[in-house]
C-alpha cells in the first residue's frame, strides 16, 4: 500500500485557502485591539456554559490517556503468565458485492500467521463476481500453504450483514470471534494484538484500530483524521473498560459472551454498535487494542459519506432507544463512566449539532466585532498540537505523517465534517419522526 500521493491541483487549492485563513486569524491575533461589547460577552460565556459538558468529558479523556500505557504493560505481565497464546480465533467476512477486495481481504487475514486460525466467508447473496474469485482462491490454495488455517464459505440469498454474521456464528467454533468487513485489510499483527485484550474472563469484546487506507482525495484525508482523532480517545475509554462504539471493520468477541448475550440484532442497520453496547449492558468489560490495526476504504465521494454517516447516525439513535435503561443507570453490574458519561454526553453532543450553526454564529459574531481572536487561535492551536501528538503516540504513525501538514487547518476540515455529521442527524431525526426504516447504502469500491 502506497503511503503518499502527489496532491492533486484541487487538494492544492484547498489547503491553500485553508491555510491562507488560518494566517489571517494568527495575524488579526496578533495586530487587532479588543472592544468588547458586553451583550456578545454575555453570550459567548452563555456557549461556553453550554459545551462545558463535552469539553469536560474531552478532559477527563485526555487526563486517563497516559493510563491506557500503563495498563498495557500490566496486561502484557498478566498474559505472561497465563495461556493466553492458546486462545483459538474465528475471522468471519461477510461479504456483498466485493469483487473488488474481498481477495485482498482474505490474504491479509491468511497472512497474519495466526497459529489456531479458522477464517469464514459469507457470500451474503452478491450479483457480482465474489463468489468466482471466492470460490477459486479456495481451490487453488496449496494444501501445506495455510496448513493451520480452516477457510469456510457459505453462500447466502441477501438478507442483510447482521443475518449473514448470525448464519457464519452458527459455523464458528473458536474462543474468539473477530469480524472484519470485505473491503478491509488486516496488519500482520492484528489477530495477535487482539487476543491480548482477551485476559480476563471478564472482557466481552475488544475494538481493533481502524485507519482510512485511501487518502489520495481531499475527502478521504478528512475521513483519516477523523478516524486518527475519534479511535485515539477510545484509549480512554478502555481505561474505564467501556468502549461502547466498535465497528464491524475491527471487531473481536469472546465467543462464550455472544452465546449469552444472543445473536446480531437484525432490526437495527448498526448492528456493530448494538452488540457492542448490549455486552456492556450485560456487565462485561470491552477494551481497544491501539496496536491491531485494519485498514478500511472510506467512501470517495461525497454523497457516500453523507449515505455512511446517515446509517452510522440512524443506527446509533435506535441502539439509544433501545437501551435507554443503561441511562444514568444505578445497577451494579452497568459501567458507570458508560452511563453516566459516554451515553449521555453522546445524546448531548447531538443537541449541540443540532444548533451549531447559532453556536458558530455568536461564537464568530463576538471574535470578529470585538476583534478579540485570541480564543479563536488557542483553539486552532490547541488542536493542531493534539493532532501531532496522536501521530506521534500512533502504532502507524509513518503512514499518518501526511496528517502533520493538515494539522494546523484541521479546525476548518472538521467543521467540514460537522456539515457532512448535521445532515446525518436531521435525516435521523426526520425518519424517526416518521417512524421510517433505513436500508443498508452501498457505494462503488476503488480498492485499497
Amino acid at each position: 500500500m502506497k503511503n503518499w500521493h502527489p496532491p492533486s491541483k484541487q487538494n492544492v487549492l484547498i489547503l491553500s485557502v485553508f491555510y491562507a485563513i488560518t494566517i489571517a486569524a494568527f495575524y488579526l491575533a496578533a495586530t487587532s485591539i479588543n472592544s468588547q461589547n458586553e451583550n456578545l460577552a454575555i453570550a459567548r460565556t452563555f456557549i461556553c456554559i453550554l459545551l462545558l459538558p463535552i469539553l469536560s468529558k474531552y478532559i477527563l479523556q485526555l487526563i486517563a490517556l497516559p493510563f491506557y500505557t500503563l495498563k498495557e504493560k500490566l496486561q502484557h505481565k498478566s498474559n505472561q503468565k497465563t495461556n493466553q497464546s492458546t486462545l483459538s480465533v474465528s475471522v468471519i467476512i461477510p461479504a456483498y458485492n466485493e469483487e473488488v477486495g474481498i481477495i485482498k481481504t482474505l490474504k491479509s487475514v491468511l497472512n497474519t500467521g495466526y497459529k489456531k486460525l479458522e477464517v469464514i466467508i459469507v457470500n451474503d447473496g452478491s450479483t457480482d463476481n465474489t463468489h468466482q474469485l471466492v470460490t477459486n482462491f479456495i481451490s487453488e490454495i496449496k494444501e501445506n500453504e495455510y496448513d493451520n488455517t480452516r477457510i469456510k464459505y457459505l453462500q447466502l440469498n441477501n438478507g442483510g450483514k447482521a443475518r449473514a454474521l448470525n448464519k457464519a456464528l452458527k459455523l464458528a467454533s473458536n474462543d474468539i470471534i473477530m469480524t472484519i468487513d470485505g473491503d478491509c485489510l488486516m496488519d500482520k499483527n492484528a489477530i495477535s494484538n487482539t487476543v491480548k485484550r482477551f485476559n480476563c474472563d471478564k472482557v466481552g469484546a475488544v475494538a481493533g484500530n481502524v485507519i482510512v487506507g485511501n487518502k489520495s482525495k481531499a475527502i478521504e484525508v478528512i475521513q483519516q483524521l477523523e478516524y486518527l482523532c475519534g479511535f485515539f480517545l477510545r484509549r480512554a475509554d478502555s481505561v474505564f473498560n467501556s468502549v461502547f462504539i466498535i465497528g464491524g471493520a475491527a471487531a473481536a468477541y469472546r465467543r462464550n459472551v455472544l452465546l449469552e448475550v444472543g445473536d446480531f440484532c437484525t432490526d437495527i442497520v448498526t448492528e456493530d454498535i448494538e452488540m457492542s453496547t448490549r455486552i456492556l449492558a450485560a456487565g462485561y468489560n470491552t477494551r481497544y487494542a491501539a496496536n491491531a490495526v485494519t485498514y478500511t476504504e472510506g467512501p470517495s465521494t461525497w454523497r457516500s459519506l453523507c449515505a455512511q454517516r446517515l446509517r452510522w447516525k440512524f443506527g446509533r439513535f435506535q441502539t439509544f432507544i433501545k437501551f435507554q435503561n443503561l441511562f444514568f443507570s444505578k445497577h451494579k453490574q452497568h459501567n458507570k463512566y458508560l452511563t453516566w458519561l459516554l451515553l449521555p454526553i453522546a445524546v448531548y453532543a447531538e443537541f449541540i449539532l443540532l444548533i451549531e450553526v447559532v453556536v458558530l454564529a455568536v461564537f464568530f459574531s463576538y471574535t470578529f466585532i470585538c476583534n478579540d481572536y485570541v480564543p479563536l487561535v488557542m483553539l486552532i492551536t490547541l488542536m493542531a498540537t493534539l493532532i501531532m501528538l496522536q501521530v506521534f503516540f500512533d502504532s502507524k504513525k509513518h503512514f499518518h505523517k501526511n496528517l502533520l501538514l493538515i494539522a494546523p487547518i484541521a479546525w476548518l476540515l472538521f467543521l467540514v465534517v460537522d456539515v457532512v455529521e448535521f445532515q446525518a442527524l436531521f435525516r435521523s431525526l426526520k425518519r424517526l419522526y416518521k417512524k421510517e426504516n433505513l436500508q443498508w447504502q452501498k457505494w462503488v469500491r476503488i480498492g485499497l
